[in-house]
């Protein structure tokens, strides 16, 4: 096998909340993550030459080790001393710096796609294990569908798959940084914390309207303030017909979830009309296929 293609998708969070902080800097949280069928074409092609050549159809992403999807390929390259090299393609379509793990994603699927192409074997659970040495969602990327994510983000649990519903992706023309988002919460004053075990038992019970009401982002806090058209894009979701309508990880791109897609469809030609948002879709949830 010389080439392979793969759909690297973007994740929302039904639930998102933040336990502390660590003396690394680093979070510990606690999350719902979900897979959602909107993705980038990631194309892996084994090449003679050594070297990683990347390209993307986004001529502003890096084409370098500032890229995590040149770092996944180069990882793998350095660890397993691969003769060769790898050319990777990125058509992408998630939103950037935007919330939906677009980079985690494309990352996963070059981890996934290099282990494959050079035949290494390794088990989902060992590329999760290097995933996380990347970026904390990668390890989730790698999983996908319905996953409750705790420690950094890399401790995962697999939850039962959200009912079938339509999704509302409105990213707003504005770019956030994870870095600076969680850098300044301070956990210690978080008033509200969603309600995680209340979300994992409405899935456990298969009620969409529960999952609905359980869901809570205490990032919102942080970056609304800045960004008051994430607020306006949530609430022409729920004049809509929203079941409910939330920021995904740390913003700015809003996601509503209804239960048929005609309302979902009439959403987005609000948001449209009043220009809240450009990169506007409909899609579904993605569940997956465990193994």
């Amino acid at each position: 096998m010389r080439q392979m293609d793969l759909k690297a998708l973007a994740k929302i969070n039904l639930g998102l909340d933040v336990l502390g902080r660590r003396e690394n800097g680093y979070h510990d949280v606690r999350m719902v993550m979900q897979s959602v069928y909107l993705y980038d074409n990631v194309r892996r092609e084994a090449r003679e030459e050594p070297g990683i050549e990347l390209s993307s159809n986004l001529y502003y992403l890096p084409d370098d080790s500032g890229n995590i999807a040149y770092k996944a390929a180069q990882m793998m390259i350095e660890e397993f001393h691969l003769e060769g090299g790898v050319r990777i393609t990125l058509d992408k379509h998630i939103p950037v710096a935007a919330g939906m793990a677009g980079g985690s994603s494309n990352a996963a699927a070059v981890l996934f796609g290099m282990n494959r192409l050079f035949g290494l074997e390794l088990t989902r659970q060992e590329l999760m294990e290097r995933g996380v040495l990347l970026g904390a969602d990668v390890p989730y990327c790698i999983l996908r569908g319905t996953v409750l994510a705790e420690g950094i983000g890399e401790k995962l649990t697999v939850l039962p798959s959200i009912p079938k519903c339509a999704v509302l992706i409105a990213k707003p023309p504005v770019s956030v940084s994870t870095r600076v988002v969680y850098e300044a919460l301070d956990s210690k004053e978080i008033v509200k914390h969603p309600d995680i075990d209340g979300l994992i038992r409405a899935l456990e019970e298969g009620s969409l309207k529960t999952v609905a009401a359980c869901m809570g982002n205490v990032l919102e806090d942080v970056t609304i303030p800045k960004y008051p058209v994430i607020r306006e894009i949530k609430q022409e979701m729920l004049e809509a017909g929203a079941l409910n309508a939330m920021m995904s990880g740390s913003g700015p791109t809003v996601f509503g979830l209804f239960e048929n897609k005609i309302k979902a469809r009439n959403a987005q030609e609000r948001i449209r009309r009043k220009a809240l948002a450009k990169q506007v879709y409909v899609t579904n949830v993605h569940n997956a296929r465990r193994e």
